[in-house]
């Protein structure tokens, strides 16, 4: 809705007080749309919130103040859904499933610059319809119970204890993400269990938050960037609904988490599959925050820049696994090139890692953090960085490595 409309109806709200409707738009936008995003299709939930306001506006004279102002968009919310389902429904398409809005996850409040979260879509398929509709609008649209109880037609107390069961239900579904400490869901229930496996598993989130507790600030200041944003960190549980949930159903074991945007993708480290541990998956986490980091200085950093900053910073790989699996192609003079490490394919997994690493770390060693810094900023600017050409650069690169075999 733009912001060019100088003159906005105003309307009376149930306390008798008149507001502009852009404010109104502007509170009510985003619970809306996350609403439709569930019910219908999040491609789509954009031009509806659109609609749906636009009719409220068109509207406003039939408010007549018996329920709150958000009640009554929220109908109008409810009828769209109702009419998309329709046009859906004549053109022999199939309504996107409530759940398995990608957003449905639960965040876990960690530190400045991150937010983690779990997904929790498989869980709430367990549970009926008009449960998952009370969780989604208490826990996703951020509904208080009072407006649930409107929307469904229940009475608050009834909302309260379906809530109650349904949360219960959940706890069982969850339990192998342990003692989730969800400040919102805490208000209604304890998460809290006494068993020693219980206390196992809520390990696993402490241990994440300490991991990037104690790294992804000075990471921000060593490489001299204030984040753009707070970035969120989705937790899956297993390989499987990882591989699935990001798009890549064939891809290899090592596949563990990805970016898109402000939001990393990572599988739980207590099912890591077979190519990595839970520890792995700690570290892992750390090379994807600074891989994320450095896109977000210059989003056209290549490839081996934020792969190789990312290892580095992580210090995931050993020596000792470094040098066993490219002193081969060292000692052969078939050392990568820049541009062979900006493969995309999944081939890059072979040895990209490692060398993407060794160069990152040959730059430090040689020429220090702020060539480096540079380098992001600029990634052509080889001859004003280091006073040589990229081949050059490469060059000494390569009789360094090769100097190290000796």
């Amino acid at each position: 809705m733009s912001r060019a409309h100088d003159n906005l109806p105003v309307y009376p709200d149930n306390q008798g007080t008149h507001r502009a409707f852009e404010e109104v738009y502007d509170e009510y936008r985003l619970r809306i749309r996350h609403y439709l995003a569930l019910k219908v299709n999040p491609m789509a939930a954009d031009d509806l919130t659109q609609q749906v306001f636009l009719r409220a506006m068109e509207n406003l004279d039939k408010f007549n103040g018996n329920s709150s102002l958000f009640t009554w968009i929220f109908k109008i919310a409810q009828n769209t859904v109702k009419n998309e389902y329709r046009s859906i429904s004549r053109k022999h398409e199939m309504p996107y499933d409530f759940t398995s809005y990608e957003s449905q996850s639960i965040s876990l409040d960690f530190a400045r610059y991150v937010d983690i979260r779990i997904d929790i879509s498989a869980a709430l398929k367990q549970l009926n319809e008009l449960d998952q509709q009370i969780i989604s609008l208490r826990f996703f649209v951020d509904c208080t119970l009072s407006e649930i109880s409107r929307i469904v037609g229940m009475r608050e107390s009834a909302v309260k204890n379906r809530l109650y069961r349904s949360l219960e239900k959940l706890k069982k579904e969850l339990k192998e993400w342990g003692d989730i400490t969800i400040m919102s869901i805490l208000d209604l229930i304890s998460f809290e269990s006494k068993s020693e496996v219980s206390h196992r598993q809520s390990k696993v989130h402490q241990d994440l938050f300490e991991e990037l507790k104690n790294n992804v600030e000075q990471i921000a200041a060593k490489y001299n960037h204030q984040p753009s944003c707070k970035i969120v960190i989705e937790i899956y549980p297993d390989l499987p609904t990882f591989h699935q949930a990001v798009g890549e159903s064939d891809a290899p074991d090592w596949f563990m988490g990805t970016f898109d945007n402000n939001t990393l993708k990572i599988v739980s480290p207590l099912n890591p599959g077979p190519e990595h541990t839970y520890q792995s998956i700690l570290r892992s986490t750390l090379h994807l925050y600074t891989m994320w980091l450095i896109s977000d200085i210059n989003p056209l950093a290549p490839k081996w820049i934020r792969q190789g900053i990312g290892g580095y910073e992580a210090q995931q790989m050993s020596e000792d696994f470094i040098r066993s699996t490219t002193s081969e192609a060292i000692s052969n003079r078939a050392i990568p090139s820049f541009e062979d490490l900006n493969d995309v394919s999944w081939d890059f997994g072979k040895t990209g890692f490692q060398f993407s690493y060794l160069i990152v770390e040959f730059i430090i060693k040689k020429y220090g953090l702020g060539p480096l810094n540079q380098l992001i900023r600029n990634p052509d600017g080889y001859h004003d960085i280091f006073q040589l050409s990229e081949e050059k650069l490469h060059e000494q690169w390569a009789k360094a490595l090769q100097d190290q075999l000796v």
